[in-house]
């Protein structure tokens, strides 16, 4: 103790200090302890001097001082660590951490001592302090004042007063100390020489998580909460791999906040990003712990952790792959109720490691996502209506981060003009004054994936982006025959989705991201010609059969390369292969014409035109003529082109006469208003075509003659000439596939009133069309079917196909049929009445197209119908 002998009264300030780990310390150092507790000992007895305290006891390594003014204690407190500091101990690691609390209240001396319940709430805010650090308590705080070389004066008053000068107080908030049933606000006494970043303080009811506070409420996910809660019950390490932005740090939080009831020793997280003296550190400061000397910071978390049933989220870990494993690997190791969560955007690659991809936000989450965060951005007004906010999220491709950035955008551009721009989503979406975090924009986002990729794995990455869509593998290994390791790489750090086939698809924002870095490099004309050259390639692998035998037109095998075959093509028309280029306009002409895109056939052929060479072959040139005349709906335009198609065609050599008779049909059946005009322009193309020794050329004047028949109920003549067609359509792939020779015959067949032969050649129709994916003519056997069913006596069953065939909007309908539909709408209507038939074409329209095309090869056979004529005979 110190000579002092009397002890403050009244409003008292009580000091405790101890060394934090002392017996690890003294353990360490051995006999060179004693020196250094001696030194300790007297260090503080030099300032508990200089600021007029008064020892009440040491005991070990532990002082209770009392200071009869709160300004002296604090100032004492602030020159005793900075003394400490400053002493030269005889090791680095054997320098003492002490720890110090302060509290003032009222107490009076009973003798040498005090019995106050103040003294009690003194050393529990020391309790609470880490070695280095000064607590005080509430009522410290409010007692200290920059008076107190005025009220006191003398040389230690000054001494305080110059040390308070530079003194703040940080207040921590407000804790339960161990014995005391009410909450005190504890105080960080600041001060330069002094440290600053301590863990929460040690007190006796510790949080038990540092799950952040959310700024937003969480949206949807509930699938993905359930997925994962019950993963992260059942395996010791889940790992959320995703690309960035996907919303995983948001995802587990809200998953660790569930789970918090199975984890009575806590849920702690640590972001790898953020962790700027390393993870150990940071899982230690989210624990309360503190380094002790001579010890590695992991065998204290190991020993804190060992048995405590706990969950560590280690968040971010791309930003330290090798150290975030290490660490995961050490608890797991070592701890054996300790569960740890990881996200990233690649696996850890640890035994025993569950990998659970989070997949993007479905379409309802998308939504309520955007809609939330568009009314946020803009001040809670609102914006644009659902519809066109459903338009927007559905180009977002359910990325959180999109959607963040998409809403804030939304103050700028309404949501319709904002979904025509996401063609480039970086462009789109980011802002250039974004900064440099991570997630301030999609190119900060992408970035931080790309600059983690080896060379080859980046180069595939920048070949890929010239895809229009996801490819196989055996694409891949077209272009580089060694790039299975590239892809693995790409698709392990969520650059590169791999989806049922297996097919490889690169999202649209890392396509665009993809774009900018192969412009930068110089090789993007390098990449979209073997682009170009791969399309020639599988167009050369889809159209010839093994055997010599063109295979039947398929748009339904033709689809995987149709969004392939349009981008080369659009590359063709700016600086590639116009000769290539061609080749692809003809093998996309049934697509766009099925699928009502005449008009960009249109487009890209007028382009194409500006860059012919002088040396494009008549054949080919001819061909291009033909297809454009198919494209376009105005007469004029059809003229025009056929003309251009005769002319090319007639510089084609003499055994090329099949192509002059192609265009010369083309012309013929181009027709008018006048039916008797346009069926005797039918007879002379068949003539034509006979004549020159190429009848399957006159095939589609056939179809239109059969057609014109129809018109005028020359059913016997229709019949006949559809019959007699038959090889004509199956020696043509191009027409196999629609079976229009049937589906005529079905149509003369209703007309006779014969529902056999009608049932049985449009279902023959019906599954040759849908399998080869003419869905406009699918449509047309279904409408059909529909009046085979009014025909046959169930007109609520003919009212709901006759809706459902509308559910095939965009695709190509045969017009000319228009108004046999309407008169067939028109009767079911009058027996059904308005109410029952608009319900039923409702319910036909709404149920999807698939489930109608099942409908309509549901209908029974008229042969199994009760009462069929056939069958009559038989009937007992």
């Amino acid at each position: 103790m110190s000579g002092r002998i009397e002890l403050p009264s009244g409003l008292v300030t009580f000091m405790f200090t101890d060394i934090e780990g002392s017996t690890r310390l003294a353990r360490m150092l051995g006999e060179t302890y004693r020196s250094v507790l001696g030194a300790h000992r007297a260090v503080l007895r030099g300032v508990f001097d200089d600021f007029g305290g008064v020892e009440l006891l040491t005991e070990g390594d532990s002082f209770f001082v009392a200071f009869s003014n709160a300004d002296a204690a604090v100032a004492a407190c602030v020159e005793a660590q900075r003394r400490l500091s400053a002493h030269g101990w005889p090791r680095h690691d054997a320098v003492p951490r002490v720890r110090m609390g302060l509290h003032t209240g009222r107490a009076v001396p009973v003798g040498q001592e005090y019995a106050s319940a103040e003294v009690h709430r003194a050393a529990r805010v020391s309790a609470a302090a880490h070695g280095g650090q000064v607590l005080c308590s509430e009522a410290t705080a409010l007692a200290v004042t920059a008076t107190y070389a005025a009220t006191t004066g003398g040389s230690t008053g000054a001494a305080a007063a110059a040390t308070l000068a530079t003194v703040d107080l940080l207040d921590l908030g407000a804790f339960r100390l161990r014995g005391f049933d009410d909450d005190e606000r504890l105080f960080q006494v600041m001060a330069p020489g002094l440290e600053r970043d301590f863990p929460r303080p040690r007190t006796a009811e510790a949080p038990r998580h540092n799950l952040p506070a959310e700024h937003a409420p969480f949206v949807g996910r509930r699938a993905e909460l359930a997925e994962l809660a019950g993963l992260i019950s059942h395996h010791r390490l889940v790992t959320v791999v995703g690309p960035g932005g996907s919303g995983k740090t948001r995802l587990t939080h809200a998953v660790a906040e569930q789970l918090l009831p199975a984890y009575p020793g806590g849920v702690w997280t640590i972001d790898a990003a953020a962790a700027a003296k390393g993870l150990p550190h940071a899982l230690a400061a989210a624990l309360g712990l503190r380094p002790e000397p001579g010890r590695p910071l992991i065998d204290t978390l190991v020993e804190e952790c060992a048995e405590r049933r706990m969950l560590v989220v280690l968040q971010t870990c791309d930003a330290a792959p090798a150290l975030t494993a290490t660490l995961a690997h050490r608890l797991l190791s070592r701890c054996r109720r300790l569960d740890v969560v990881a996200t990233a955007r690649a696996p850890l690659a640890l035994a025993g490691e569950t990998v659970w991809r989070i997949p993007p936000l479905v379409p309802a989450d998308a939504f309520a996502l955007l809609r939330d965060r568009a009314a946020a951005a803009q001040g809670g007004r609102p914006g644009d209506g659902d519809p066109q906010l459903a338009r927007l999220a559905a180009r977002l491709e359910g990325s959180p981060l999109a959607i963040q950035l998409a809403a804030a955008r939304l103050r700028l551009l309404p949501a319709e003009q904002l979904a025509r721009r996401l063609d480039d989503p970086l462009g789109a979406l980011d802002n250039d004054t974004a900064g440099d975090g991570r997630h301030a924009s999609l190119a900060n986002n992408l970035t931080w994936s790309y600059r983690t990729l080896g060379s080859r794995a980046a180069e595939l990455l920048r070949r890929l982006a010239v895809f229009a869509g996801p490819v196989d593998l055996a694409t891949v290994e077209w272009y580089d025959p060694d790039a299975l390791s590239a892809l693995s790489e790409l698709a392990d750090k969520s650059l590169v989705e791999v989806t049922p086939g297996p097919r490889y698809r690169l999202s649209e924002q890392v396509r665009a991201y993809a774009l900018r870095r192969l412009a930068a490099t110089g090789d993007e004309a390098a990449a979209r010609d073997r682009h170009l050259t791969w399309s020639l390639h599988m167009l050369d692998r889809v159209a010839p059969d093994t055997g010599d035998q063109v295979r039947t037109l398929s748009l339904t095998e033709l689809s995987p390369y149709v969004a392939e075959w349009q981008a080369a093509l659009r590359w063709a028309t700016q600086t590639g292969d116009v000769a290539a280029g061609l080749r692809l306009a003809a093998a996309l002409d049934p697509w766009w014409r099925e699928h009502d895109d005449t008009r960009e056939g249109r487009e890209l052929l007028t382009a194409l035109y500006q860059r012919l060479p002088a040396d494009v072959p008549a054949p080919e040139l001819a061909a291009t003529y033909l297809v454009h005349a198919g494209l376009t709906p105005d007469r004029g335009e059809q003229d025009h082109y056929l003309r251009l198609a005769e002319t090319a065609a007639g510089a084609v050599p003499g055994e090329e006469t099949g192509l002059v008779t192609r265009v010369r049909i083309a012309r013929l059946i181009l027709g008018g208003d006048d039916p008797g005009a346009a069926e005797r322009d039918c007879r002379e193309a068949i003539a034509v075509a006979e004549r020159a020794g190429a009848p399957n050329a006159a095939f589609p004047a056939v179809l239109g003659l059969a057609e014109l028949l129809w018109r005028r109920d020359a059913l016997t003549e229709a019949a006949e000439l559809l019959g007699a067609a038959r090889h004509l359509e199956t020696a043509r792939p191009e027409d196999r596939g629609r079976r229009t020779v049937d589906w005529l015959l079905g149509m003369v067949a209703l007309r006779r009133g014969d529902l056999v032969a009608a049932h049985d050649h449009l279902v023959v129709a019906l599954r040759s069309r849908l399998r080869h994916g003419f869905r406009g003519g699918a449509a047309d056997a279904v409408a059909a079917i529909a009046v085979r069913c009014a025909l046959g006596g169930d007109p609520a069953t003919a009212a709901v196909l006759f809706g459902g065939a509308e559910a095939a909007r965009g695709a190509r309908r045969t017009a000319s049929f228009g108004a046999f539909w309407s008169l067939r709408q028109a009767s079911l209507r009058a027996a059904l009445g308005d109410a029952a038939f608009d319900a039923a074409y409702a319910d036909g329209a709404g149920i999807g197209f698939d489930r109608i095309v099942a409908m309509a090869l549901a209908v029974e056979h008229p042969d199994l119908e009760n009462g069929a004529a056939r069958f009559a005979q038989i009937v007992r």
